[in-house]
């Protein structure tokens, strides 16, 4: 079983409130943000988020009349000194993995989370995995 997580996208017109729209129909769904990204640019930007259940998340998107996309992205801790990105970020670029976004996660206690967006999610993973870097998968939605 591949370790990745899913993300939801969207692009979001660009105007005050629309992202806080977002998150307000998220949370009185019950839904928990993890992590986000959000770019504007010109009329709209692009919102790429990781909530604590990624089906109703979407359904509920989907149902306010979002057009989403779901995409496997990769989720990994960070170590916590000097470098410490460069531990995940090194061995992609050894392996030739273009890395298209990263975020961090929200409220991930003493732990860093990043969220990477690759080109080639698969060989990431197994690249990220034999270099003794620890993936989150499903786990990730309880914290």
């Amino acid at each position: 079983m591949m370790k990745t997580v899913k993300q939801i996208g969207h692009f979001l017109r660009n105007e005050p409130g629309a992202l806080s729209e977002v998150s307000e129909l998220l949370g009185s769904n019950g839904i928990n943000i993890i992590g986000l990204y959000f770019k504007a640019q010109d009329k709209e930007g692009r919102l790429q988020f990781v909530a604590n259940d990624p089906a109703k998340a979407a359904n509920v998107m989907k149902s306010a009349g979002y057009d989403i996309d779901v995409t496997d992205v990769i989720a990994c801790v960070v170590p916590h000194h000097p470098g410490g990105l460069n531990a995940v970020l090194k061995p992609l670029r050894n392996g030739r993995i273009n890395v298209e976004y990263i975020y961090p996660c929200l409220g991930t206690g003493s732990r860093t989370i990043v969220v990477l967006g690759v080109d080639k999610v698969k060989e990431a993973v197994k690249i990220l995995a034999d270099n003794w870097i620890h993936l989150m998968g499903e786990e990730l939605y309880r914290l």
